[in-house]
C-alpha cells in the first residue's frame, strides 16, 4: 500500500487541526488506499517542537525547516504557520518536488501570490491545495451541485458574512493577527473564507468597494508596551460580480455575541440557498418554480438534512445521520487533497484560486484606503 509522508512545520492551532485530520482520516473513511506517516514537524524553537513531536504522534522534531525540505522520504508540507512565512516556505517546498498543503491565506500579498503560481509552473509541481475547508461540509457541497444544476438560476443578489467577537476586549493582547505587516487583519484571516465561499458558488468578481473599521488602534505588546495594531477589525465590501449579482460581504472580529459565524444568502431567478455554519447540519432551499396556493401550497424554505451525508468512501462511520462539527470540514477537505495526491489529479481550491482570492484583498484594501470602488 502506498504511503504517504508528511512534514509539517507549525503546530499552533491549525497544526493541532490538520494533524487530528491525519489521525482521524482512516477512521472517516472506508478502504483508503494509502497511509498516512507523519514523520517530521517543525516549530520556531526546540521545546515546542519536541512537545508538538509529542502530542501530535510524529517520528521526529527539528528547528530547521530544511530539515523536512531534504528528507527524500517526505511527500507533502503542510503550512501551518503565519501568514508572511507562506511565500519562501510554499516556494522552497515546490521547488524539491514536494506537494504543498497550506492554510489560508495563500500569501500576504497578490504579489506573492503570483510568486507562488509562477513558481507551480516552472516546477511543473501543481499539486497542492489551500485550507479553504468551507467548501467541504455537505451543506456547501450541496449549495454547490444545487448551483451547478440551476435550481437557483440567474444569481441576483447574494450576502456573505463571518462574524467573530474575539477582538471586542480592549484588555486583549497584540498578536500576529492583528499585525498588518505579518499578514494579519480580519479581511485576510476570516474575509479570505467569505470570498472564497463567494467565488466558488457564484464566480468571479466585477467591481469592489471596501471600508474597513479599527475600534483597538493600539494594543498590549507581550513586552508590557503599546504597539499599533494596524490591522483591521472589520471589512464591509459592496460587490458586483461579472455576471451582474450585487451583494455584501461582511467580516469582523467586533460583533458582539457572536461565536464562529459564517453564513452566506445566495437570491436568484428559480430558487435561493441560506446557509449558517452555526447550523451546519441544515442547507436552507427555496424553491421559486412552486405555485403560489391557498393556505401556502408548498412554499417556503426548506431545510435539506445534510448532517453528514459524505459520499462514498465517507459517510459510514459515523452516521451519515449524525451532527457535523466545524472540525468535519477540514477533514475532508484534508481528504480530498490526499485523494489527488494518491490519484495524481489537480486539487481545489488550488493555488491558483487562493491566489484569485488574494487578488480581490488587494483590491478590497486598495478600495478602502482610497475610499473609492474598483474595477476588478
Amino acid at each position: 500500500m502506498k504511503e504517504i509522508t508528511i512534514g509539517m512545520v507549525g503546530f499552533g492551532f491549525m497544526g493541532k487541526m490538520h494533524t487530528y485530520g491525519y489521525k482521524t482520516i482512516p477512521l472517516y473513511y472506508e478502504d483508503l488506499p494509502f497511509k498516512i506517516r507523519l514523520k517530521w514537524v517543525c516549530t520556531s524553537n526546540e521545546e515546542t517542537a519536541k512537545k508538538a513531536m509529542e502530542r501530535g504522534g510524529f517520528e521526529q522534531y527539528t528547528t530547521d525547516f530544511d530539515d523536512l525540505i531534504k528528507d527524500n522520504d517526505v511527500d507533502i508540507i503542510d503550512i501551518c504557520t503565519p501568514n508572511l512565512l507562506h511565500k519562501d516556505e510554499i516556494i522552497k517546498a515546490l521547488k524539491s518536488g514536494k506537494k504543498v498543503y497550506c492554510d489560508k491565506p495563500l500569501t500576504v500579498t497578490y504579489d506573492e501570490a503570483k510568486e507562488v503560481v509562477d513558481a507551480e509552473n516552472e516546477t511543473g509541481n501543481t499539486i497542492n491545495q489551500v485550507t479553504f475547508h468551507n467548501r467541504f461540509y455537505p451543506a456547501t457541497l450541496k449549495a454547490k451541485k444545487l448551483m451547478e444544476e440551476g435550481k437557483i438560476g440567474k444569481v441576483l443578489t447574494f450576502e456573505g458574512k463571518f462574524l467573530h467577537s474575539g477582538n471586542i476586549d480592549a484588555t486583549k493582547g497584540m498578536n500576529w493577527k492583528q499585525d498588518k505587516e505579518f499578514g494579519g487583519g480580519v479581511l485576510r484571516d476570516l474575509g479570505s473564507h467569505v470570498i472564497d465561499i463567494i467565488y466558488y458558488l457564484i464566480g468571479e468578481f466585477d467591481e469592489i468597494f471596501c471600508r474597513t473599521q479599527n475600534i483597538r488602534p493600539t494594543r498590549l505588546h507581550k513586552d508590557g508596551s503599546m504597539c499599533d495594531t494596524a490591522g483591521e477589525d472589520s471589512a464591509y465590501m459592496s460587490v458586483v460580480t461579472k455576471d451582474g449579482a450585487v451583494g455584501n460581504i461582511t467580516c469582523t472580529k467586533v460583533a458582539t455575541g457572536s461565536n464562529d459565524e459564517l453564513s452566506f444568502a445566495i437570491y436568484g431567478e428559480k430558487g435561493a440557498i441560506r446557509f449558517s455554519l452555526m447550523d451546519s447540519n441544515y442547507l436552507e432551499y427555496f424553491d421559486n418554480t412552486l405555485s403560489e396556493e391557498a393556505l401556502g401550497g408548498m412554499r417556503g424554505f426548506k431545510k435539506i438534512e445534510c448532517v453528514q451525508r459524505y459520499e462514498y468512501p465517507a459517510g459510514v462511520f459515523p452516521s451519515p445521520k449524525s451532527s457535523i462539527g466545524w472540525m468535519r470540514g477540514h477533514v475532508h477537505c484534508l481528504y480530498s487533497f490526499l485523494d489527488c495526491v494518491y490519484n495524481n489529479k489537480k486539487p481545489s481550491p488550488s493555488f491558483q484560486e487562493a491566489a484569485y482570492v488574494q487578488y480581490i484583498m488587494d483590491k478590497a484594501y486598495e478600495s478602502a484606503e482610497g475610499n473609492m470602488s474598483l474595477k476588478v
